[in-house]
């Protein structure tokens, strides 16, 4: 893998990391020209949204669904053409069953209208079943008052998301069955933990900013088959260099300008690095002086992601997927068709903030969610379990709690030459797919600057969108 062995000419810059983020660097800067090189340790691209193989089903380590406003993401599939294997809802429609109320009377509905901006909620907030009338209104008063809220102060991210809430008149209940509801499956903490700044910018851009900028979409096919087949495919097409089971061992500043990037047995030399690797990794690499408080990257905590897989014999669900409320359980999936299944139902639960659960053993959690499963499907209880397993994500996202704005560096660090990527970085958004791929766009543009190449358009059409 030395230069020689990758070809002549032009600038040469080594992508460390090759999850979303590392991804949208490597084309990014191979689409303006540069020569790049994508380093990944694991066996496959795409990070923390991968797929396996478990007899003949094709599995996601975990659900992920993305928002009509996360315009960077969208760019993305755009890009490697996998737009149409996750489409869009044409319009927002989230069943949300409660199994603490009576039988008949469990599900609401949070849809949305083709109104302006907020009456597009009205008529669904009006009729939610699961907050009383008072609740209702106290929540449409809140949801004003963080309309109101500027983004870019500061002081939003030292307090907490449920004071707040509890500020602005929020019962516990409307907590749970809303806010939380929400707020749970996207940043990953309960409101009581999350940065009011963090969670002001989830509310406000997808419910609060443009009438379908809520509207849902997901993978109809493995993760997989977009992250890593149809990725590394347009990574090849842009003649990308791309090295999977090769992990960086360090990365130094040579007396030249340039940069080492050292790996087992090689040692490549590039104008610029991009780190594209979760926040302790970064550490590990950064070389001296490349941040002004490096220790800060270990500050930002994580938070793990449970995620439940049981194949029935027969079909117990309808809808593509449903929330719940009165039950451990919080967001189901149909993944049948995904998965290649062809005979029953194959659900995924994903469950947020499973710091209690993560390392629960499986008999103790098949023992719990099969009888929450039954009261919250009524036809899962004369269902035959054909399987039942977990993946465990400890380190899934970064724990986005009050102060953690402090802690996120910028895509530029000290080192000249030097840019880093990662959903954990200074983005604005919290850890989702959007911001991993807005944090390899924000390097990709602060390398293409210091190495006196054009933006492509393209690339940053997003922004245009947004």
């Amino acid at each position: 893998m030395s230069d020689e062995r990758q070809g002549a000419g032009g600038r040469h810059t080594v992508v460390v990391g090759g999850g979303l983020a590392g991804l949208t660097a490597a084309l990014a800067l191979a689409d303006a020209g540069v020569r790049v090189t994508l380093l990944e340790g694991r066996p496959r691209l795409g990070g923390l949204a991968f797929s396996f193989r478990r007899g003949d089903l094709t599995v996601d380590n975990g659900q992920h669904v993305y928002l009509r406003c996360c315009t960077a993401y969208r760019w993305f599939l755009d890009r490697i053409e996998g737009a149409a294997l996750a489409p869009l809802q044409n319009r927002l429609d989230v069943p949300v069953v409660d199994v603490a109320r009576p039988e008949g009377r469990r599900l609401g509905r949070l849809r949305r209208d083709a109104l302006p901006v907020p009456l597009h909620l009205g008529r669904s907030l009006a009729a939610y079943p699961h907050l009383s009338l008072a609740e209702r209104a106290r929540v449409g008063r809140a949801a004003l008052a963080l309309k109101g809220l500027d983004l870019a102060d500061p002081a939003l991210d030292t307090q907490d998301f449920g004071s707040w809430l509890t500020a602005h008149g929020q019962s516990a209940r409307a907590v749970e069955a809303l806010w939380d509801l929400v707020g749970v499956a996207t940043l990953n903490a309960v409101a009581g933990e999350a940065s009011l700044g963090l969670a002001a910018m989830v509310f406000k851009t997808g419910l609060l900013s443009a009438p379908g900028a809520a509207d849902i979409g997901w993978a109809h096919v493995p993760l997989g088959e977009l992250h890593d087949r149809l990725a590394r495919k347009a990574l090849d097409s842009a003649g990308v260099r791309t090295e999977v089971r090769t992990r960086v061992t360090s990365v130094a500043p040579g007396t030249d300008g340039r940069w080492s990037v050292r790996v087992p047995g090689e040692t490549l030399t590039a104008d610029a690095v991009v780190l594209a690797v979760p926040q302790g990794e970064t550490h590990g690499l950064l070389p001296a002086g490349a941040l002004d408080a490096p220790e800060r990257l270990l500050e930002i905590g994580t938070a793990p992601i449970l995620n439940v897989h049981v194949v029935y014999d027969r079909k117990v669900l309808d809808a593509p997927f449903l929330a719940a409320l009165g039950t451990p359980v919080q967001w189901v999936f149909d993944r049948t068709d995904a998965s290649g299944l062809r005979e029953g139902q194959y659900l995924a639960l994903s469950q947020s903030t499973a710091q209690d659960e993560i390392d629960t053993p499986v008999a103790d959690l098949r023992a719990r969610y099969l009888p929450e499963l039954e009261r919250l499907l009524p036809r899962a209880r004369g269902a035959e379990v054909r399987d039942f397993f977990v993946t465990r994500e400890r380190h899934a996202t970064f724990a986005p709690a009050p102060g953690v704005g402090r802690l996120r560096p910028g895509a530029r660090t000290e080192a000249p030459g030097l840019y880093l990527a990662g959903a954990w970085t200074a983005t604005g958004w919290p850890a989702t797919m959007e911001s991993a791929v807005r944090s390899g766009v924000n390097a990709a543009d602060a390398a293409l600057g210091a190495l006196g190449r054009p933006r492509p358009h393209r690339l940053f059409a997003f922004e245009e969108a947004a």
